[in-house]
């Protein structure tokens, strides 16, 4: 998780850099003014150690008002009450700045040979002087307040963030557990009509079970897997089918070599081949076949699950989707991928039913996934 970040804070580097923008730019002005408006001749490094003092002298009160504006905010629910506060702050600062100023300039008017006092030249500096140094108290204090609003949105902003993916994350993980003891309950429940009748293919379906459970606890808070990987355990669970089914149940996968290592939702085939097999399969004498495609669009991941059963009215097919495992699909899809995705059901003109998934393309990467190897499907 990324740090949340603190009050902004101003580097010594920025100050340095402002005042010395600041000092030139006011030299500069100072140096036309004496030699457009009056009879004396300008020094020009007599006016730039002046100005520098001066700003030089602001720059070390910079930090004392930036406490102030973080002390007494004016915000939208203690602006009245702190402005006062701040009027205070303002003689006070310009006081110090005064005192501050006229105390490091005499020296130098000293070594230039100047005649100066002290009370006189600080007098001069503070009432002369009040309105400009009022307004750099105020605009000091107005930058520091904006980059501390600044940086506290994009706080908040983050904070939102971070809250929405763990969330999202969360929600992800409560519907993949759920997902789990749905599949665990039709299969043992499967087991237990064949204890009796066939104990052999009961025995073989729960070894099958106990390597299909291995997987989904490895796979357990993985949200996406490789096509490949998902394929894997689909196998495994039509393997558990076919115990069950025999003769009755064929299935056919068309899998494009190349989006074997497309990332797809983790338990996202299972639920549509087992809604295919219970609805499509089981209820017709004969049985029937399931086929499992998956192309590539372009930046689109086309997945297919098509049984040849008898197919589902227009009102049945939207009540099959409040299913525990189709339900779940659906909401995992809306959470990883919002509008980016296609979940629909279509009868084919031949019969049956076809579930049609479309997402994102990506390419899962396979260092994350080092066990993770299956043969190409075809």
């Amino acid at each position: 998780m990324e740090p949340v970040p603190g009050p902004f804070r101003i580097s010594p580097k920025v100050i340095v850099g402002a005042t010395a923008a600041v000092s030139i730019f006011s030299t500069l002005q100072a140096y036309n003014y004496v030699s457009l408006f009056t009879d004396r001749e300008p020094s020009f490094p007599m006016l730039l150690l002046l100005n520098t003092t001066f700003w030089i002298c602001w720059a070390l009160l910079v930090p004392g008002i930036v406490w102030m504006g973080r002390r007494f905010p004016l915000q939208r629910d203690s602006w009245v009450r702190h402005t006062g506060v701040h009027i205070v702050g303002v003689a006070l600062f310009v006081f110090l700045h005064a005192a501050l100023t006229v105390s490091a300039r005499g020296p130098i008017l000293t070594w230039m040979g100047r005649d100066w006092s002290w009370w006189p030249a600080f007098q001069q500096l503070f009432f002369l002087n009040f309105d400009w140094e009022m307004m750099v108290y105020w605009g000091v204090l107005g930058v520091s307040m904006a980059l501390d609003f600044h940086r506290s949105a994009q706080a908040q902003a983050l904070n939102s963030a971070q809250l929405e993916t763990r969330l999202a994350e969360a929600s992800l993980q409560s519907l993949q557990r759920q997902l789990h003891p749905h599949f665990l309950f039709n299969t043992l429940h499967t087991i237990s009509a064949l204890v009796h009748k066939d104990p052999d293919a009961a025995d073989a379906m729960l070894a099958q079970l106990s390597d299909l459970l291995r997987l989904t606890l490895d796979r357990i808070g993985t949200q996406e897997v490789p096509l490949k990987e998902e394929l894997d355990f689909l196998e495994k669970y039509i393997d558990i089918e076919r115990t069950r089914f025999g003769d009755r149940l064929q299935v056919s996968m068309h899998v494009e070599p190349e989006t074997l290592d497309a990332a797809v939702p983790n338990l996202l085939l299972q639920p549509l081949v087992e809604n295919a097999i219970r609805h499509g399969i089981a209820k017709q004498v004969d049985g029937g076949r399931v086929e499992i495609s998956a192309r590539r669009d372009g930046d689109t991941l086309c997945l297919s699950v098509r049984d040849t059963g008898p197919g589902l009215s227009a009102a049945k097919r939207s009540g099959l989707t409040t299913g525990v495992g189709l339900s779940n699909t659906r909401s995992r899809l809306e959470q990883l991928f919002g509008q980016r995705h296609r979940f629909e059901f279509h009868e084919p003109a031949d019969g049956g039913l076809a579930v049609q998934i479309a997402i994102p393309y990506s390419v899962d990467d396979p260092e994350s996934h080092p066990d993770a190897d299956m043969e190409s499907v075809a």
